[in-house]
């Protein structure tokens, strides 16, 4: 079992999925039909053995707080480990200063109490899974001070956008950070997680205190390379930034390519979730689907093609669904064409009998809302 607690963090970007940002937090975002954004890093840590795990939430705490739970859906047992969902209280008044070093400084007793020797940082919207005791190995083999995970990416011209890009000496060595703003294809993407020893987070964090109220974990990290080992560890399985309304919608359908999703879902690392009793999917004899993820719940009449159909949803005889992705409890009716779409939970599109966007432009459908 790895000596090493875990943090998952929100973003220090300002990402949000636009839309769906509007009700949630990003972590709390559904995804694939039956999982939440946050079950990719909270199934990473505790399928490493990881089961003492600080969630810090900045806003709308509901929806995740519901989800997640004492995280019991995710193999933490409560004996000998606890999953703590923190805020941050002394930062409401301004946006501005809701950055994760001050919810760390905050929740500093949280942190110090903890008896590992390591902490994993990592945060709610890099999409990928991983066995963090071969990434905590190599930060000890290395004597590094802190380990930086990173992925070389062909793609960082059309995705990743306003993610770090890292450069490292031939050691591996971290020498500094910028952001993708597109301009290369070719890049060191940071996946923002860290590796380090509590002691060393605990003085980043003083340190970043007292430089700047707006400091952000990046920042600290930047900062430190001048006078900390930082290396890099080089992650080579399936990697996706969920940082916009656009990402989320091209990664979906990315994963509706099963080779692309065994690249995800590894047998030994299972993503674990909150789970949903109702029955299987119902096809009536006019419904059918192709290419696509359908949940349990759903009652299917119409055509399915190449989507993503969530829990509890109804598709009505005639109305055909094609490259969209349609949340829980939504109501798709008669002789309705929906494509290139999000549709938000419990939405009801019946009067209307065309929703389309574009391929570089999905469009999107309100939570509640009646089309």
């Amino acid at each position: 079992m790895a000596d090493a607690f875990g943090i998952v963090v929100y973003s220090n970007k300002g990402f949000e999925i636009e839309g769906l940002s509007q009700y949630r937090s990003m972590g709390a975002t559904s995804f694939l039909g039956r999982y939440r954004l946050i079950d990719f890093p909270l199934s990473s840590l505790t399928n490493s053995g990881i089961e003492n795990i600080q969630l810090y939430v900045n806003e709308k705490p509901r929806s995740i707080i519901a989800h997640v739970g004492a995280g019991r859906q995710y193999n933490i047992n409560t004996k000998r480990g606890e999953l703590k969902i923190l805020f941050d209280e002394d930062n409401q008044a301004s946006r501005i200063y809701q950055n994760d070093v001050h919810s760390f400084n905050y929740n500093r007793q949280r942190i110090e109490e903890m008896p590992q020797k390591y902490v994993v940082i990592t945060s709610n919207y890099m999409l990928y899974t991983v066995d963090f005791n071969d990434v905590i190995k190599a930060h000890e083999d290395s004597g590094a001070d802190i380990t930086m995970m990173y992925k070389n990416v062909n793609n960082a011209d059309e995705a990743f956008i306003n993610c770090d890009v890292i450069e490292l000496n031939r050691q591996k060595g971290v020498k500094s950070m910028n952001l993708n703003l597109g301009g290369k294809a070719n890049c060191n993407i940071s996946m923002d997680t860290y590796i380090m020893n509590k002691d060393i987070f605990l003085a980043m964090i003083d340190q970043a205190v007292t430089t700047s109220s707006l400091y952000w974990m990046r920042d600290m990290v930047l900062d430190a390379t001048a006078y900390l080992d930082i290396r890099g560890y080089q992650y080579k399985g399936y990697l996706y930034a969920i940082n916009s309304f656009k990402a989320y919608f091209d990664c979906s359908m990315d994963l509706l390519n099963i080779n692309t999703r065994n690249e995800l879902f590894d047998n030994d690392l299972p993503v674990y979730t909150k789970t949903n009793d109702s029955s299987p999917a119902h096809y009536f004899k006019s419904g059918k689907a192709t290419g696509s993820l359908v949940s349990n719940g759903c009652l299917i009449s119409g055509t399915i093609e190449n989507s993503i159909i969530s829990r509890g949803c109804i598709v009505e005889e005639g109305a055909v669904v094609r490259n969209s992705i349609i949340l829980p409890g939504t109501k798709i009716g008669k002789d309705v064409v929906v494509e290139y779409a999000v549709v938000d939970k419990n939405a009801v599109i019946n009067k209307v009998k065309k929703v389309e966007g574009t391929a570089d432009q999905p469009v999107y459908i309100k939570r509640s809302d009646r089309i």
